[in-house]
């Protein structure tokens, strides 16, 4: 029960960390700081609670921040936020099974595969919402998935099952994405 309970954490951070980075990597290192509901001392992932990797992942946030509208700008910004947040989401993954397990490897594939679906559903969601927005609301598309991220990460170590929903939420977003896209083309093969 426990391992479940740990995997459940795992696809639940690592699934906020896809999203954004940053505010999910400080949510589950205070958890762990405070040793509620998950614990990184005494294992090779100890760093991920220690005070200077929080401030340095403080700071990264404040300049991710400052720095949204030209990071969303550009692709490579986006691309090393992606980036970032699937590393930061393996690290946490594995992270949270060696927490109570010797065998803490298959969390850093867990931890890449969560995230690359909550990417792929949030970007879905994203770039529809963001077409019907004027662009002081599109603007701050950003802070509503930074929240989203925040309250995952801390559901997921406090309610493990809610990992579950979350996913499911996300390939369910991004279905529903690729079948409106197959629609949209379906009515140009009707007009040849």
């Amino acid at each position: 029960m426990k391992t479940l309970v740990d995997i459940l954490q795992g696809m639940g951070v690592s699934a906020a960390a896809g999203l954004r980075p940053f505010l999910p990597t400080l949510v589950v290192g205070g958890f762990a700081t405070a040793d509620v509901g998950v614990d990184f001392e005494g294992t090779p992932f100890a760093f991920l609670e220690s005070p200077w990797f929080l401030l340095a992942v403080t700071v990264a946030l404040v300049v991710s921040v400052l720095l949204h509208a030209r990071i969303e700008a550009s692709p490579a910004g986006e691309a090393a936020i992606a980036g970032i947040g699937l590393g930061l989401g393996a690290l946490l993954f594995a992270g949270t099974l060696d927490d109570r397990h010797a065998v803490w490897w298959p969390g850093l594939a867990g931890g890449i595969l969560c995230g690359l679906i909550a990417q792929a559903g949030a970007r879905s969601l994203i770039t529809r919402t963001r077409v019907r927005l004027d662009a002081e609301a599109a603007a701050a598309l950003f802070i509503y998935v930074e929240a989203a991220a925040f309250m995952l990460a801390g559901l997921a170590i406090l309610v493990p099952p809610v990992s579950l929903l979350a996913l499911g939420f996300f390939i369910w977003l991004r279905a529903g994405a690729r079948r409106r896209e197959g629609e949209k083309y379906a009515g140009l093969r009707i007009l040849k």
